[in-house]
């Protein structure tokens, strides 16, 4: 795959994604246990497609090379996939982005503390632009419902951080097992939570088909072609064009349900891109600078 293909791959998968927020707004009457269950039944088995696909083996052999590496990323994706959701349920769909897009600054902390990564001059300078932006959406949203929102996003940014820093730590570099665990664990706890404690697992046409739509489409095929391009393209590149979700995300809301969000959401999340793209120039940097081995 060329360099200009595989960049072309993950914008497509970041702007398939995008319309995440879109779906769950779309949403009639499921709460957002019930969508979590049907849309992971429907991630879970277009990741398992497209793992057998490009691994070229049959689903029982996907599933034989399931290992620890994989239950532990997929314990990490499943509580983000629920904190994902939750927050769009209970905030804006532009803080929800916004916030999430911090992830990759909690996962340079962390990688320092945990696996000794100790971020570079221009990482600390990004982290410092992230969290004055973050922190700016979560106080605009202090006096509001909102704010427990703009809580579980910070929950699920720092748990796909912890997924992100497992797999440096474990040197697992295809997440597609890890996903499909992710997928299958939060059925089981978010279908065990709808029936004990919410509304059972009944839920309208309408409601089921969107759920079903954004777990096969959106998150299935956007995170398979980002997974299958981020090995021809280098880490930063990949981390600026992802943010096509959180730039798109906001938009197609606004556009097609009229749905606004405040000039400070605006200010914090335009600091929080700044942030990530100042850490992507200083990766690249940093990979210009290391010598060639040819």
């Amino acid at each position: 795959m060329t360099r200009t293909g595989a960049a072309l791959l993950v914008i497509c998968g970041a702007s398939a994604m995008s319309f995440i927020g879109l779906l769950v707004r779309l949403i009639e009457h499921a709460d957002g246990f019930q969508i979590l269950f049907y849309r992971s039944y429907a991630l879970a088995i277009a990741v398992a497609v497209i793992a057998c696909l490009r691994r070229r083996t049959g689903f029982l052999n996907f599933l034989r090379s399931i290992d620890w590496r994989d239950w532990i990323i997929g314990i990490f994706l499943a509580i983000a996939f629920t904190f994902y959701i939750l927050a769009m349920l209970n905030t804006s769909i532009a803080s929800a982005l916004f916030i999430l897009a911090s992830a990759p600054f909690f996962s340079a902390v962390l990688g320092w503390l945990w696996i000794g990564e100790r971020p570079s001059g221009i990482t600390w300078i990004a982290m410092v632009f992230a969290v004055t932006g973050v922190g700016i959406m979560v106080f605009d949203g202090f006096s509001d419902s909102r704010f427990i929102g703009n809580m579980y996003g910070l929950i699920s940014a720092f748990c796909f951080a912890l997924m992100l820093v497992t797999m440096r730590w474990t040197k697992r570099r295809d997440s597609l097992g890890g996903t499909f665990v992710g997928g299958m664990l939060t059925i089981l706890l978010n279908g065990a939570i709808a029936v004990t404690y919410g509304s059972g697992l009944v839920i309208s046409g309408w409601d089921f088909g969107i759920s079903v739509f954004m777990g096969a489409f959106t998150i299935g095929i956007g995170i398979a072609f980002i997974t299958w391009a981020a090995g021809y393209l280098p880490a930063a590149e990949v981390s600026v064009l992802t943010l096509v979700e959180s730039v798109f995300g906001p938009i197609w809301v606004w556009l097609i349900l009229g749905e606004e969000t405040t000039a400070w959401v605006i200010m914090g999340g335009f600091i929080v891109l700044v942030a990530v793209m100042l850490q992507a120039w200083g990766s690249q940097q940093q990979t210009q600078a290391v010598p060639s081995n040819a």
